[in-house]
């Protein structure tokens, strides 16, 4: 009788995923828990695969960005220095519908011009004006690192759920773009934090265009969710059989099942762990950096994001979808343990 699993894959691949390239995967884990069971002599068992948050929507993210009252910033239109151009951009239509990246760029560049204008300030009361813009700009300046960075709709994209899983074997090229990008972005959003509003943003939009085009963010966390669900499907057959005391009654390892010690080394030492190293690799190269890239901001992440945070994006965190795969590993792997133990096996026979 064929398997049901297998014959509504591609109707639930198009559902879920979109019939993304990496489709194999999913099949891949199923077929290593059904190698598993039989080895073992039972039946497999396959636990719903809970889909992975879907980072919040952007009204959720985007936080408001305090301004100077009208009046001050029409005194300055009026004033003098570039600080005269900067508020006037401000003021027109087109400044007033900034997109984030935008008004971090004008907030960065009125900072700049208000305090290029300082040492020229000669008219009573300007000085203590021009300072008092100055550190309200500075006070406020975090918002928009936040609306340009997590607030904006790419990275939306980059998180999505819809395309499928993290690749078994493709081109890394896009990742380390990727990654190169975001310590870059670091680097920046530091910077900015730490008071230095010269740093360079012109490259922060064609961050925000490769953001718009790949999605490895999503389909990382969508495998670990999946490593995560089958590697304790197949725990749980070992430690079922394991606790039987049946699987070796007598401690010796001729009386072990056929094909457990393959299950073992062509199913999880081979095509498991393979795959589990490119996943490690991409935490390490995109999704710690990712994190960094919240954590440098965690004062001002909205209750909204800090939640999803902890628990999809928090790369040492127990309770997320890291610690989650932490976990499911060394589960996993010590269950084998106990069964090798049982039938007086070692892993490497």
């Amino acid at each position: 009788m064929p398997d049901i699993r297998k014959l509504i894959a591609p109707f639930l691949c198009i559902y879920l995923t979109g019939c993304a390239p990496d489709s194999d995967v999913p099949e891949m884990m199923d077929d290593y828990v059904a190698q598993v069971a039989e080895a073992l002599e039972l039946s497999p068992e396959f636990s719903e695969i809970r889909p992975v948050a879907q980072i919040p929507r952007r009204r959720d993210r985007v936080l408001e960005m305090p301004d100077l009252d009208m009046g001050m910033l029409d005194f300055f239109s009026l004033y003098g220095c570039e600080l005269q151009y900067v508020v006037g951009e401000r003021n027109s239509i087109m400044g007033k519908v900034m997109q984030p990246l935008n008004r971090l760029r004008y907030e960065a560049r009125f900072i700049r011009a208000a305090e290029d204008c300082l040492p020229k300030t000669e008219r009573e009361g300007m000085k203590e004006t021009l300072e008092e813009a100055i550190e309200s700009k500075a006070e406020t300046l975090h918002v928009a690192v936040w609306n340009a960075t997590w607030g904006v709709e790419e990275v939306e994209r980059l998180f999505t759920r819809s395309e499928g899983y993290y690749p078994g074997e493709s081109d890394e090229t896009p990742v380390a773009a990727l990654a190169a990008d975001v310590e870059r972005l670091n680097r920046t959003v530091a910077g900015l934090l730490g008071g230095n509003s010269d740093e360079s943003l012109d490259y922060i939009g064609e961050v925000h265009q490769r953001w718009q085009a790949e999605h490895r963010a999503g389909q990382l966390m969508n495998s670990v969710r999946l490593l995560t669900t089958r590697l304790d499907d197949a725990s749980s057959l070992l430690a079922a059989r394991a606790e039987s005391a049946t699987l070796c009654p007598s401690g010796e390892p001729e009386d072990a099942p056929a094909g457990l010690l393959n299950a073992y080394a062509d199913g999880f030492e081979g095509r498991v762990k393979s795959y589990l190293a490119g996943i490690g690799q991409a935490r390490k190269t995109l999704a710690k950096p990712l994190d960094k890239l919240a954590i440098l901001q965690a004062d001002t992440m909205p209750d909204a994001f800090r939640d999803w945070y902890g628990e999809n994006l928090d790369t040492d965190g127990a309770r997320s979808l890291w610690g989650q795969l932490d976990q499911a590993v060394e589960t996993h792997t010590r269950q084998w343990q106990q069964v090798f133990d049982q039938c007086g096996l070692s892993p490497q026979a």
